[in-house]
């Protein structure tokens, strides 16, 4: 791939921040970590299955290698390890290899079969996005973007979270929510398909995964094919009591697609013709990332904090209602 070689190291060692680059990746939560050793739990889709499995890994920053091995194992596997090794070719080219070695319980031959396959696409896939994201690395800063949005609620926490849960039913209370599916193939995982609608665009269809903390009252979520503006979103909702109230939050993590940028941002203003092409070029690009930015944050914010309001709602009223004198 056509980046430098420490820059693709970065990326394979920060595995926090796969979600947004990999499609496969829905969550990764960093267990442990010393600088070189780690342990991570990872929810990833495999052959359309939500997997789950618990891995441990070696960074080595001298040679440019980390190698992993499955500790809580992804059924069905007996086994399952590999390693990722970054070779420099020049200052700003590099080889990236991914090697897995596994074997499957019993080595029964249909899960040998289904581990092939799944492990093959995912590497594959993972690959494809690794270098996608690698060789505009210097981009890559402009097209991410973060933020939060968040409410103080003066309501029980557990009732948060059972609507924030309960997505299913946020069609009758979400005003931009027209309908929504779940799909919890088993506890913790759903497979959500929400119909949107705006009033400044049609109605489309968002499909995503989400994986539930309920003791930790948190949900993480990923969306499967963002498309528009974005690249991959992903993000959480989360309940966190203290002395003086409950706060509900939304998290946001935004990768835009650069190819969407132009056409999203409209025609350029005219600028006076003694300035050079390429800084009006440049400052014309600049202009359609600070307003495509603008506006992701403010479709994101604004539907979250509709969400956000109606769970304030929902656990405030109920407090209220048992209030009431009898």
């Amino acid at each position: 791939m056509a980046a430098p070689a420490g820059v693709v190291y970065a990326l394979v060692a920060d595995p926090v921040r796969w979600p947004s680059y990999f499609p496969a990746n829905v969550h990764v939560e960093q267990l442990d970590y010393d600088g070189t050793q780690e342990r991570l739990r990872m929810w990833v889709i495999a052959d359309g299955q939500v997997k789950s499995w618990i891995s441990s890994r070696v960074q080595d920053a001298a040679r440019r290698t980390v190698t992993y091995r499955q500790d809580l194992l992804m059924e069905p596997a007996a086994s399952m390890g590999g390693t990722w090794t970054i070779t420099e070719r020049g200052p700003q080219r590099c080889r990236l290899r991914l090697e897995h070695a596994f074997s499957a319980v019993g080595d029964r031959p249909e899960d040998v079969a289904w581990l092939t396959r799944a492990t093959l696409a995912n590497a594959r896939a993972d690959l494809d996005s690794l270098r996608a994201v690698a060789q505009r690395f210097g981009r890559l800063d402009a097209l991410t973007l973060s933020f939060e949005e968040s409410l103080r609620v003066n309501g029980p926490p557990e009732l948060l979270y059972h609507f924030l849960y309960e997505a299913r039913d946020w069609s009758a209370h979400v005003p931009h929510v027209a309908g929504a599916e779940v799909e919890e193939p088993r506890a913790g995982i759903q497979k959500v398909t929400f119909r949107v609608h705006r009033p400044e665009g049609p109605a489309r269809t968002v499909r995503s995964v989400r994986v539930c903390f309920p003791h930790a009252q948190r949900i993480v979520f990923k969306e499967l094919d963002p498309g528009g503006l974005l690249a991959a979103h992903r993000g959480e909702w989360s309940v966190v009591p203290d002395p003086g109230g409950v706060t509900v939050s939304a998290q946001h993590h935004v990768v835009l697609r650069e190819d969407a940028l132009p056409a999203a941002a409209g025609p350029a203003r005219p600028r006076s013709t003694d300035a050079p092409r390429s800084a009006r070029a440049a400052r014309r690009e600049q202009e359609a990332l600070t307003q495509v930015r603008r506006q992701v944050r403010q479709e994101l914010g604004r539907d979250s904090r509709s969400v956000l309001e109606q769970a304030r709602l929902h656990a405030e009223s109920a407090v209220r209602a048992h209030a009431l004198p009898r």
